[in-house]
């Protein structure tokens, strides 16, 4: 069985490579990647798959039998360029799409689930077997805001105190290796988080046990912090946009208990402090 992974070298595709190589040949693996050159640390067959080359999706597609299916990370043109994709799949003769999707991306508020959601439909409409890999947020996406509460004494943020079932983005690719190497997934839907949540108070207590230092959390309004977050560097639009998710989020968008992951990777998500260890340390 040989398995084609779009996206593979950023960084949760890197990660199931690393992870897959361990459990398959790496012969059997296939980095699916605009620019193949970049692929060769893999240790893997790359070939190019330019979203915007529709040639080269279906040359790369062919011999593939199971597509993971990392979401393009381009906000905006990802249903586009997935349902690109998932043409050449099947045109290819592809005989699963593995996809990763949004937490509870069906009945999410957060407006990136929209994107996700089409491509789930236009999946689900190719007839191609499936498997839905409802990620939620990657506990690195606070790495940024952690070094700033570090460097200025406080968090921030917008979420009040919605819990957050982030996990580490390692944990989300044993999920997908999981997927892609054993049977009785076919047209199923794994709602994907950590087993534990936290609120951003909480991420602040737990900052401030492994520095030593007393860094509060302080909840601002989401025109406030997204003025915060473009003051750092943050593009305007895109510090309004990150701000906006903490609207939802406040309200459990990031939430689920379900303890889906951990059975799938047949042990527990990384712990909280684990992961903030990792991130403090860089």
């Amino acid at each position: 069985m040989t398995i084609g992974i779009t996206g593979a070298t950023g960084q949760l595709g890197r990660l199931v490579v690393s992870q897959l190589k361990g459990k398959v040949p790496a012969g059997d693996v296939v980095a699916l990647v605009r620019s193949p050159a970049k692929a060769a640390e893999l240790g893997i067959a790359a070939l190019e798959a330019d979203y915007a080359k529709p040639a080269t999706l279906d040359t790369a597609l062919k011999g593939i039998d199971t597509l993971l299916l990392i979401s393009s990370s381009e906000v905006g043109q990802r249903e586009a360029q997935h349902n690109a994709v998932i043409a050449a799949a099947k045109k290819a003769g592809v005989k699963r799409i593995v996809y990763t999707s949004i937490l509870h991306a069906d009945s999410s508020a957060i407006d990136l689930a929209a994107e996700h959601r089409a491509t789930e439909a236009a999946i689900k409409a190719s007839g191609i077997p499936f498997t839905f890999l409802r990620n939620g947020w990657y506990i690195e996406n606070y790495a940024a805001g952690i070094a700033g509460a570090v460097a200025g004494g406080t968090l921030y943020g917008a979420a009040g105190d919605g819990k957050i079932s982030a996990a580490a983005r390692a944990d989300y690719a044993a999920a997908a290796v999981a997927v892609l190497t054993t049977p009785g997934h076919d047209n199923k839907t794994y709602e994907l988080a950590a087993d534990t949540p936290f609120t951003l108070a909480a991420l602040a207590a737990e900052i401030s046990r492994q520095t030593g230092k007393t860094i509060p959390y302080q909840n601002l309004t989401v025109a406030d912090y997204a003025k915060g977050l473009a003051s750092h560097g943050v593009p305007e639009g895109f510090a309004k946009m990150i701000a906006g998710w903490e609207v939802p989020i406040s309200h459990g968008a990031l939430f689920d208990d379900s303890r889906t992951m951990s059975k799938l990777i047949g042990r527990p998500t990384t712990a909280l402090a684990d992961s903030i260890r990792s991130i403090l340390k860089g």
